[in-house]
């Protein structure tokens, strides 16, 4: 017989650095099992955002699956500044490659709505025109 879900969450969290809190006592969730366990399939990715989706059951079971990280500090980190620009039509923050471009487009292609890579580099081209940041052939 399976478990039965009593609620799945979506959260951002930083990489192996989870805390107790309570937007994780709001799932009804054992929080130190999920801090231990995410911290540990995280620890690679330390000073990231990680985007988690946990699944809680109603025995205070859980299961999580982790997600790539959001393109927007990507492609930050990629051009070398700290943020994107405030208005983006007017005024260019930034600079990266069109192989920048690819490798984070090939980073984030399991979690985009695309079928292929360059279908991914167009979504992930459209962030950086939003941000300010200029692709460079």
């Amino acid at each position: 017989m399976s478990k039965k879900i009593a609620k799945v969450l979506k959260m951002e969290l930083p990489g192996g650095e989870a805390k107790p809190g309570p937007k994780l006592a709001s799932a009804g969730i054992n929080m130190a099992k999920f801090c231990t366990d995410f911290n540990a399939k995280t620890a690679d990715r330390r000073g990231e955002i990680v985007p988690v989706i946990i699944t809680a059951y109603e025995d205070k079971s859980c299961d999580f699956e982790i997600k790539t990280s959001p393109v927007a500090p990507l492609l930050l980190k990629a051009a070398g500044i700290q943020k994107g620009s405030p208005n983006s039509k007017t005024t260019i923050v930034g600079h990266i490659t069109r192989a920048q471009l690819k490798e984070i487009a090939q980073y984030k292609l399991p979690d985009l709505n695309a079928n292929d890579i360059e279908a991914a580099m167009k979504i992930v081209e459209g962030s950086a025109r939003n941000m300010g940041i200029v692709v460079d052939d």
